[in-house]
């Protein structure tokens, strides 16, 4: 089942990427694509090569051979903040938010980074840059509503508790205004109600068009928010498919999933 099954324009190409450190293999052909608007999980035992992929995808690593393309430009030789600036921004296993300010001036220093306004402007109060910041303040206050953390703006954002650290972070991912996001391990250690809430937060970036590239272990999750799952194992992709075909497909299941799982 490694055909593709998306009939959507791809935006996110990985073509036969193989990632060698020395004389281990750690991805050996990787070959697929992310459709515009999808959401596609990427799952695999530990080991798989998951990691490996997502950072060969954002430039934190150099691909042995192959190739990866975003809406038709290489990304090969690109450093991370060169993928970012062309839309593609992910997320991190370990949460990276500020600590010592608040959650609000977290989202605003994520949307000066990508912006032109001058520090020196601001600082002064110049006209021009009074304006941009309010609409960077407006901007922030937006991003706040839309992931649900927008009632603990004034709180420090060490201070939040793990969930919605975790959305905070996604927060700051969503103020480089992507068009796609790479989400690794986002619901990881959370309890069945965060999980629920960062599920409906899944649900309204769908909704506004965002194309989501999901590393997750949470299998229940993975299977109700998928349109479509790639199963890595041992460096290589051993299935492509809708869910119900990855829930059945007896390779997965004996490679992954597990009897028990099956039919969850």
């Amino acid at each position: 089942m490694n055909a593709e099954t998306t009939s959507r324009q791809p935006i996110l190409a990985i073509e036969h990427v193989a990632v060698h450190f020395g004389g281990l293999i750690a991805i050996s052909d990787m070959n697929f694509h992310v459709g515009e608007g999808e959401l596609v999980s990427l799952i695999g035992p530990n080991g798989a090569g998951k990691t490996t992929a997502f950072n060969v995808i954002t430039g934190f690593l150099k691909p042995t051979k192959g190739r990866v393309t975003f809406r038709g430009t290489s990304l090969n030789g690109l450093k991370p903040h060169e993928v970012t600036s062309l839309g593609l921004v992910r997320t991190f296993q370990r949460t990276s938010v500020f600590d010592k300010i608040t959650v609000f001036e977290n989202v605003l220093i994520g949307l000066h980074r990508r912006t032109a306004a001058s520090l020196f402007g601001t600082l002064m109060s110049l006209p021009k840059e009074r304006n941009a910041e309010a609409a960077l303040r407006e901007q922030a206050w937006e991003i706040l509503k839309l992931v649900g953390i927008d009632h603990q703006a004034d709180e420090l954002g060490g201070s939040l508790p793990y969930g919605d650290q975790r959305l905070l972070g996604v927060a700051l991912a969503l103020a480089a205004d992507p068009s796609a996001l790479l989400l690794d391990e986002p619901v990881s250690g959370m309890n069945a109600s965060e999980t629920a809430r960062f599920v409906s937060l899944l649900n309204k970036l769908r909704a506004k068009g965002k194309t989501i590239l999901l590393v997750e272990h949470d299998m229940p999750m993975v299977m109700g928010v998928s349109d479509r799952i790639v199963v890595l194992n041992y460096g290589r992709i051993i299935a492509n498919g809708t869910p119900s075909e990855i829930q059945n497909d007896p390779e997965v299941i004996q490679a992954y999933l597990g009897q028990g799982v099956k039919h969850a």
